[in-house]
């Protein structure tokens, strides 16, 4: 349903006074949300939500808030939540007019919010930085036309991917989901599956690698009987989840160890393995982004994900296009490295 709107009282409460009048309103935060225009968020994420079904959205500006916030202070979702309901000048950023003393919502809805606002919608959120910047003068048109560009590894809140419990988890998920739709399953494989995957762990750390292997291939021998019995009893069931379940089981069986694109986690596909050159991390697993600041202030004018690993000089030209959708001045200047050698 549309988003709810934020309690506006025209007249102060008896026993509790506003937030205005408790907080040093030259705070930089206060100060500038007073300069952010948050009508505009309004006016076109609310466009997203259903005027008719569903319970009452969350307030715009309140998700809008904490994600600047998460952003700023280099937090997780989860986190920034707690903090909010500590911090009573992070709820004035977020409209709240009065304190508050209980939770407004799980980490798990900014995901959610993500998601239905899409890349439209985090771009325009990033064009509204860019428009406040210029609004208070803390940067200049002239400061976009020079910028740098490089790419860097957006990583997954994932486990380090092991064979083993790739095989493990999917084959635990398939079980669950059968039970679920009501498939009758030969064996389930929970209580010798649990035991290889123990028994893999443990011969790797008393460095047995053969003994390990062979646990490894137990394991691959259970995801691979129950997947083929719920795949002969798809037909007696109509389930997007499980088929989709199953596509992405089918993928890890079918991949070898010298394959290119391969799966690294069931939750999320699209993890790739990276390899950056780092000292301190060899391989990243994640999404490689492209960022591009501008050279004098370092102000993030343009942020974008490169699904499937591209070379670096070939994301260049839709850098550039993105900066200059951000900022309405197209860039005279732009600083690489030697990784953009060759660029189109």
């Amino acid at each position: 349903m549309k988003p709810r709107e934020q309690d506006r009282s025209a007249t102060e409460e008896l026993f509790r006074h506003r937030s205005e009048n408790l907080l040093d309103l030259r705070h930089p935060l206060i100060r500038l949300s007073h300069e952010v225009e948050w009508d505009v968020f309004d006016e076109s994420f609310g466009l997203l939500y259903d005027a008719e079904q569903g319970r009452l959205g969350l307030p715009v500006r309140l998700l809008v808030g904490l994600h600047y916030l998460k952003h700023a202070f280099d937090m997780s979702d989860e986190e920034v939540v707690l903090r909010w309901v500590e911090n009573p000048y992070w709820q004035y950023v977020c409209g709240e007019e009065y304190f508050q003393h209980q939770l407004a919502l799980d980490g798990s809805q900014m995901s959610r919010f993500r998601g239905r606002i899409g890349e439209a919608g985090c771009e325009l959120m990033l064009k509204l930085t860019v428009a406040t910047g210029l609004a208070t003068k803390t940067i200049s048109e002239r400061t976009f036309a020079q910028v740098t560009v490089d790419t860097t590894v957006q990583e997954k809140a994932l486990a380090f991917p092991t064979d083993a419990r790739l095989y493990h988890k999917p084959r635990v998920t398939l079980v669950r989901l059968a039970k679920k739709l009501g498939l009758t399953l030969r064996q389930s494989y929970l209580r010798v599956g649990k035991r290889a995957l123990f028994m893999h762990q443990r011969y790797g750390a008393a460095r047995q690698p053969g003994r390990g292997k062979r646990e490894m291939k137990k394991l691959k021998t259970y995801l691979g009987r129950v997947y083929r019995d719920v795949q002969r009893q798809m037909s007696s069931v109509v389930s997007s989840e499980l088929e989709e379940l199953l596509a992405r089981t089918g993928r890890l069986l079918a991949q070898r160890r010298d394959d290119s694109h391969k799966l690294y986690s069931m939750h999320a596909p699209e993890v790739e393995c990276i390899a950056k050159g780092k000292a301190h991390k060899k391989y990243e697993f994640g999404v490689k982004v492209s960022v591009a600041t501008s050279t004098r202030s370092n102000l993030v004018v343009g942020v974008h994900s490169l699904p499937g690993n591209p070379y670096d000089g070939h994301t260049l030209s839709a850098a550039l296009d993105q900066v200059e959708r951000m900022t309405g001045v197209r860039p005279t200047e732009c600083f690489v490295d030697r990784g953009y050698r060759g660029h189109d």
